[in-house]
């Protein structure tokens, strides 16, 4: 994810030396850490929301039968902030594996409000055993494995995201 204007700033206090350089970087790092999220719902952007806070992912959507098959399989890395939002068209009964996946996943599964009903944390790679996620699911979040615990994701957690139904999200969309 780019920083907007930050890239420049950040590369100039990089090059500012010693103490008052640390006291710069320092000052802009806190400043990062209190930005607001933005408001506005984008397709690349899924936004949780619970009673520990909220959380941002940089998100791929898969929402096509090609797409939802192959997943995130044969990546060997995915940055910590990145996942993959699985979209169906109706709702349905889930079930994910981790055939030819390579890196641990944490599977979160979500109704047509957007709300979680199950987190599977810590799915191992390539095992090929089912991990049901429940009847009614619309949606489903894969991020790296051991995140959902790390943020506090659980089910009752609430998703922002175009794609979940606005007419039914728990926390929807603002209005353009």
């Amino acid at each position: 994810m780019g920083h907007g204007g930050a890239d420049g700033s950040i590369a100039f206090m990089t090059a500012v030396q010693g103490r008052f350089g640390r006291m710069l970087r320092y000052a802009l790092a806190l400043s990062l850490i209190g930005a607001p999220v933005a408001a506005a719902c984008r397709a690349d952007v899924a936004e949780l929301r619970g009673d520990w806070g909220k959380a941002r992912f940089a998100v791929e959507v898969a929402d096509d039968d090609a797409e939802r098959a192959q997943g995130l399989m044969h990546r060997e890395k995915m940055a910590r902030g990145a996942g993959m939002l699985f979209v169906y068209p109706e709702p349905r009964a889930a079930s994910f594996w981790m055939r030819n996946t390579l890196i641990p996943l944490d599977m979160i599964f979500l109704d047509r409000t957007g709300t979680v009903q199950k987190v599977h944390v810590n799915a191992r790679p390539l095992d090929e055993t089912p991990i049901a996620g429940g009847d009614d699911i619309l949606l489903v979040l894969e991020i790296n494995g051991g995140l959902s615990e790390v943020y506090g994701i659980a089910p009752g957690t609430e998703l922002r995201h175009p794609d979940v139904p606005q007419d039914a999200a728990a926390w929807p969309c603002p209005p353009e």
